[in-house]
């Protein structure tokens, strides 16, 4: 597949503080990439050098095959944006913030129309055509940013933070929405602190930790390169905690992480480990097991839970 990003030794500095330390990725035609970090980790960062807010400074930075400093216009109209908070114009309705946007891009009013409803029937928001956007739910307004960055037909959509502040419900019909735009060939950058929105939608992703990237791959390649398949939370005080534990988990071929106060015990065989529990002084009822997910791996990467 073809690169449609590549960045090479990618760096960036306000004043003294460098919130980008060197890192390389590609984002190749048709995939969904994401950054996955906190706040702070550098996503920002490096999405403001690729729609072109920010200038790149350090490092090597190629969009559609064009080596850039500043992102320039006519790669812009190739890109379409959806930015973490919605900046749609309350004094217009539905069909009026689609329009508007269209004819920035100098296209025509009857083809901006056209390509405007169709959009609200693709993102199942055609019935709202004439609404106000008061009247719109947080998940309706999620929706409507995403049909508006797509009509100028991008060749590339970056969504930032594109579920923050939504219900369950309406963040499930969002991703229903973005993989249906990636089975239709548009490429996604999508930058998150939503472990499950990560392992949902991404193709491959990148874990950022303080302006470094930590680690690249699919979900499953991550979880198979950097975490034991079977965790168990431990819900006790850990001054209740038997101290050698963590000697008994490692000579049964296990790995224990200490995240603040709480305490995780990862292994290879579950319930083998799990059986074993009450006999060295952990009682079962302040446990639960599971199977690790993409959170465990950022958890032992950045000592640090998603929400930090």
């Amino acid at each position: 597949m073809t690169d449609i990003i590549k960045a090479e030794n990618l760096a960036k500095c306000y004043r003294d503080f460098r919130a980008l330390k060197g890192i390389s990725f590609t984002v190749k035609e048709g995939e969904c990439f994401g950054f996955l970090g906190h706040n702070g980790a550098g996503k920002s960062t490096t999405m403001r050098m690729i729609y072109g807010l920010s200038t790149v400074d350090e490092g090597r930075l190629s969009l559609f095959g064009q080596d850039i400093k500043l992102t320039p216009p006519e790669i812009k109209r190739l890109m379409g944006i959806v930015p973490q908070d919605d900046n749609l114009d309350d004094d217009l309705n539905v069909l009026d913030n689609l329009e508007v946007y269209g004819e920035l891009f100098g296209i025509s009013r009857s083809e901006t129309t056209e390509r405007s409803l169709r959009l609200l029937s693709l993102m199942g928001i055609d019935a709202k055509v004439s609404s106000s956007i008061d009247s719109l739910s947080g998940g309706l307004k999620r929706r409507l940013v995403i049909a508006r960055a797509l009509i100028n037909n991008p060749k590339l959509v970056i969504l930032d933070e594109p579920t923050t502040g939504l219900d369950p419900q309406a963040r499930h019909l969002v991703w229903q929405k973005l993989r249906g735009l990636k089975n239709e060939g548009v490429t996604l950058i999508l930058t998150t602190h939503y472990m499950e929105e990560a392992t949902q939608l991404c193709d491959r992703l990148v874990i950022m930790h303080e302006g470094s990237i930590l680690a690249e791959g699919s979900p499953k390649e991550l979880l198979e390169r950097h975490i034991l398949p079977y965790v168990i939370e431990v819900h006790a005080p850990l001054d209740t905690i038997p101290p050698d534990l963590t000697e008994k988990i490692t000579c049964a071929g296990g790995e224990v992480l200490q995240i603040i106060d709480g305490l995780f015990l990862y292994t290879k065989d579950g319930e083998n480990l799990w059986r074993q529990l009450n006999d060295w002084g952990l009682p079962q009822h302040a446990c639960y097991m599971r199977p690790t997910n993409l959170e465990d791996v950022f958890l032992k990467l950045t000592g640090k839970g998603a929400e930090a």
